[in-house]
């Protein structure tokens, strides 16, 4: 059970569309540095409507990869599609 301040991340992009890596980094960092008790990632301020399946898990995996273990991670599962949320 988790307690405390649980913050839905947005997903920084870059001007291509990409996921800004560094700008992730950057607010996982202050999170934890702040007492954050947990995030998500690509919950519905996270742009789970834009992204497709593929990009959804990476945006993910790349949060899990980027906080280290440092702060739990809650992995958004949302989706406008209801067939996308069975995948």
């Amino acid at each position: 059970m988790f307690t405390g301040s649980i913050v839905a991340l947005v997903t920084p992009m870059d001007e291509k569309g990409n996921v800004d890596r560094s700008s992730l980094k950057k607010l996982i960092d202050y999170h934890v540095a702040n007492g954050t008790s947990a995030i998500v990632s690509v919950g519905t301020t996270g742009e789970s409507a834009t992204l497709s399946h593929e990009e959804h898990g990476d945006v993910v995996m790349t949060t899990l990869e980027l906080a280290d273990g440092r702060i739990p991670v809650i992995a958004g599962t949302g989706q406008m599609q209801p067939q996308r949320r069975l995948a």
